[in-house]
């Protein structure tokens, strides 16, 4: 169900951490692409420490980052869950020497920094038994011709339908899930994944849900259950136009999930910015990803990532928390909120002024204009418009150049009353 505090937060941190992390490999997409095998990417479970795992460390970088909500990945599609889970032998407790839970740490460590505790889990385990996706040649030549038909019956062993093995893989599943929504207090959110692989009445994803509600009325539920949650889930490719209804950009601060030390292509903070405000300016969440090593210290780039992030946050929250999106496009040439009441509008500038900025479209009187960072004054004029069409001109907002902000300048423009904006596309003088 969805949340206020999910609308206002715009801004959350997840964390990829597990096995993977040993050899820097991709997780569970590794094996599953045949880069490894299973066996030899199993084997990461024994250099899996978490020796150095402090998540109060943790919660008080994201706190200064300005994130107001993790999410931590409780189980990849590997299936080694970070808990003691009663329903399997797979966890970091039993078969890492970790030999310990490390979901309830991160779980006491958030909340005494104030932060919302989120879940990642994914609905597919491609360790279990019966979870039929380690698919037989036979299986893999069929897919290649086009003619192989996903069933969540066929076991790769023999290929023969087992319909009991998937209602045990379903128990397991729901198990695992009331565990995670039971033992570790009020869970504010689950980010779901891997719920491709099946159609939503395979799940029973309508039960699942009712089954979530019961354990925690005020869950918030992201898209990956076969649509049946509360806000989408874009990823790595930042949306052109908004997603329907309320949603979440996923992006990392390199280009891996995991912690993989041979990805530098890491993203500037002018790019996370200007990312960021991008989407909280379409009216959506950003969710950043880190990737912790396996003793569960995070790489110190990204971790200054995330600081310069949270010193540009800190000064500039006003436009962020609590905001709407902004101006539609074609109003003005960037990204925008707008406050609640809808009589403030922020807009953020990312590169070094040549000229006045042009905002189009606006009715209103501007009472004022300002550096949000600052404070300092900023000169402004409606310059055209078409009054006798009602057609407003254009509002011409001055920004020195050492008023500018090096990774993005957000300007504050008080309106008269609430925002009303011409959206209109002109009209010729008739003269006839």
């Amino acid at each position: 169900m969805m949340q206020q505090w999910f609308k206002d937060a715009k801004f959350g941190i997840s964390l990829h951490w597990g096995i993977y992390a040993v050899n820097g490999i991709p997780e569970s997409w590794s094996f599953f692409n045949g880069s490894i095998s299973y066996e030899d990417y199993m084997k990461q479970c024994d250099g899996f420490t978490a020796s150095r795992y402090d998540p109060e460390a943790w919660a008080d970088l994201f706190a200064r980052a300005g994130a107001q909500y993790a999410v931590l990945t409780t189980k990849h599609h590997d299936g080694v869950a970070l808990w003691d889970t009663a329903v399997s032998d797979l966890s970091v407790v039993k078969k890492t020497p970790a030999a310990r839970d490390l979901v309830q740490p991160y779980c006491d460590a958030m909340r005494k920094k104030g932060l919302k505790v989120g879940f990642y889990f994914s609905h597919l385990d491609w360790s279990h038994p019966d979870y039929p996706t380690m698919y037989s040649p036979l299986h893999l030549q069929k897919m290649a011709l086009g003619t192989f038909v996903h069933s969540p019956y066929v076991h790769p062993a023999d290929g023969k339908l087992r319909p009991e093995r998937w209602e045990s893989f379903l128990a397991f599943h729901r198990a695992q899930l009331t565990e995670l929504m039971t033992r570790y207090g009020t869970i504010d959110m689950f980010c779901f994944d891997g719920d491709w692989e099946r159609s939503s009445e395979q799940w029973r994803m309508a039960e699942l849900r009712d089954l979530l509600h019961e354990l925690n009325p005020n869950v918030v539920l992201n898209s990956r259950m076969c649509g049946l949650g509360d806000f989408e889930t874009p990823e790595q490719g930042i949306p052109i136009a908004p997603p329907k209804g309320e949603w979440e950009f996923w992006f990392t601060v390199n280009d891996s999930w995991g912690y993989q030390p041979q990805d530098q292509n890491y993203k500037s903070v002018r790019q996370i910015i200007r990312m960021f405000a991008d989407c909280i300016g379409m009216g959506g969440n950003v969710l950043l990803n880190v990737a912790p090593l396996e003793d569960g210290t995070i790489d110190p780039v990204q971790e200054d990532r995330l600081l310069q992030l949270g010193e540009w946050l800190e000064p500039n929250g006003e436009a962020v928390y609590g905001t709407m999106a902004g101006l539609p496009a074609g109003h003005y040439n960037g990204a925008s909120t707008l406050s609640k009441d809808r009589t403030v509008l922020y807009l953020f500038y990312y590169d070094k002024p040549l000229e006045a900025l042009p905002v189009k479209g606006l009715f209103n009187a501007v009472k004022s204009v300002n550096i949000l960072k600052s404070g300092k004054e900023l000169g402004f004029r409606k310059i055209g418009g078409a009054p006798w069409l009602n057609v407003p001109g254009i509002l011409w907002i001055d920004l020195p150049e050492e008023y500018a902000d090096e990774r993005a300048t957000v300007i504050r423009v008080e309106l008269e009353g609430e925002l009303k904006l011409y959206t209109g596309s002109g009209k010729a003088i008739d003269v006839n």
